[in-house]
């Protein structure tokens, strides 16, 4: 096995690892010597002697060594880490780490987030940047290359849906992106000395067949999480319909219908997410009808509830300032295009009035579905049908004029694929697109860039709400007192606003609205 250069931390490494802590899920791989494994910190086997661990930052770098995943803990399940919205320090990282980072997250998305096609030739193009120079950063940043990268995120996906669904082996390879099977049954067996029939044990698929219809998948996040307070948050948003959330404590969860566009193809269905707090995981299940998108299910899914968040870095900005909100995350989206227009709908007026305009832009608007979940009927509307639709038939919604023109103008920019609202969109040009459309000025556009764009240093800095949650509402311009107190909260200030929300006891029903001329 090659030598790599050890992380700063081994010691440190070796002590969480001792401890199977959680919060240090995703932030490295440990490969043991002795048995040519890599394992995830919450690996529950004997702990292994220091002088046979090795430690990575990625899973690629274990790779490289020449160490195979763990069957037991599958690091394929780990948090994102370095790659996903909630580490990435925007405002303090030099211009090289930026544009590794954003490379990272495009090489971990499912589809590339509108790359042509998921290579390093397209991935350099897109960052507008050289193949030689994308090769550098990256290798200087990751210790690989993003051919490797990408090879080993392939693989991972792969894994996990090889032991956690039913679906073909042919199905499976074509959606971890391998062009052909027999590429893929080469470049896994070569990697981990398996076939990949091998992982489908009798007892996996017989756990399978006991279970529900729909695909059935696990995602790991790191604690703390203030479970409650997300699902309070959807709850009090959810939109009769399309989706309905779970505080049970038996079962805490949210089920929801999703539309899924694939080049030319739309997959639509339904998706139940429930949270098993005790293992620090979220239990899946995907209607067999996206089951052809999976990954970028997978992936949605994970921005909606922030799965990849890294406690430990949020919170060593944020704890001071605000002591109680430690296991807060920042809601996201299953789609940006929904919920930029729930907040255009949401501009100005309490939380129960958006939300009655959202049930009736659906039930005038949206698809129906049959569905085997109880609630969930409809789709949330395509930007093709609200580009078409009549500001009369909007009007007799009970939607006032100046929200019917930002509404059909956002629609018809989505529709005509001059605006994207995903994780992975430019951030200064979407934000300066949103606010060039009627009716929508910097508030809707930093709440859609908190949520929609997953970018966690947002700050909607004419909020009412803030400005009640700061104490900064009596102050002559609350907005600039607001925004000249949330510099202490960078990189993470969108973070800072959620935890902000959370102090206003009892829960303000008044929807985060500008102060201001209304947009």
């Amino acid at each position: 096995m090659p030598d790599t250069p050890a992380l700063p931390f081994d010691d440190a490494c070796y002590l969480a690892l001792k401890a199977h802590d959680a919060r240090f899920d995703g932030h490295f791989l440990t490969g043991v010597t002795s048995t040519g494994i890599y394992c995830r910190p919450v690996c529950r086997v004997r702990t292994p002697k220091r002088e046979n661990c090795r430690f990575f930052a990625h899973a690629a770098q274990a790779e490289l060594a020449g160490f195979r995943p763990c069957l037991r803990c599958r690091p394929e399940l780990a948090p994102s880490a370095g790659s996903g919205r909630a580490t990435q320090a925007w405002s303090m990282q030099d211009a090289s780490s930026i544009l590794a980072y954003q490379a990272a997250r495009l090489l971990d998305s499912p589809n590339g987030w509108g790359l042509e096609a998921p290579s390093v030739a397209a991935l350099a193009r897109r960052l507008g940047i050289s193949d030689r120079h994308l090769r550098r950063i990256f290798e200087a940043q990751f210790g690989v290359s993003p051919l490797r990268y990408l090879q080993t995120r392939r693989l991972l996906c792969a894994k996990q849906l090889l032991t956690d669904t039913r679906l073909p082996v042919a199905q499976v390879a074509h959606m971890s992106g391998f062009a052909s099977v027999r590429r893929f049954n080469a470049a896994f067996t070569g990697h981990y000395g398996l076939q990949p029939t091998q992982l489908r044990r009798t007892g996996a698929q017989a756990a399978q067949a006991d279970q529900p219809s729909g695909v059935h998948v696990k995602l790991a996040y790191r604690p703390p999480y203030d479970v409650s307070a997300m699902l309070q948050f959807l709850a009090k948003r959810q939109i009769t319909g399309t989706e309905t959330v779970s505080l049970l404590a038996k079962r805490p969860g949210i089920a929801k219908t999703l539309r899924v566009q694939q080049g030319a193809q739309t997959f639509t269905g339904w998706i139940d997410a429930v949270f098993d707090a005790p293992h620090c995981r979220v239990e899946l299940t995907v209607s067999d009808s996206l089951a052809d998108v999976l990954p970028q299910v997978m992936a949605v899914v994970r921005a909606l509830l922030d799965l990849d968040a890294d406690p430990i870095a949020i919170n060593s900005v944020l704890h001071a300032h605000f002591p109680h909100g430690d296991g807060l995350r920042l809601p996201g989206a299953l789609d940006g295009f929904e919920l930029a227009v729930r907040a255009v709908l949401g501009q100005q007026i309490t939380v129960a009035a958006a939300r009655t305009l959202c049930t009736r832009l659906v039930e005038r608007f949206g698809e129906p579905i049959v569905t085997p979940m109880a609630g969930l009927t409809r789709l949330f509307p395509t930007p093709q049908v609200l580009a078409a639709a009549a500001g009369e038939a909007l009007g007799q919604l009970g939607i006032v004029k100046q929200r019917q023109k930002a509404i059909t103008a956002l629609a018809q920019a989505v529709a005509g694929g001059n605006l994207a609202l995903h994780l992975s969109a430019p951030l200064a040009a979407t934000l300066a697109s949103l606010q060039a459309l009627p009716g929508i000025g910097d508030w809707t556009a930093q709440y859609i860039a908190m949520r929609a764009l997953g970018w966690p240093d947002a700050f909607p800095a004419g909020d009412v709400a803030l400005h009640k949650a700061l104490g900064v509402q009596g102050e002559a311009s609350p907005a600039k007192a607001a925004l000249a107190a949330s510099s202490a909260w960078q990189p993470w200030r969108s973070y800072a606003v959620i935890r902000a929300w959370a102090r206003l006891v009892p829960v303000d029903q008044t929807s985060p609205t500008p102060s201001g001329k209304p947009h």
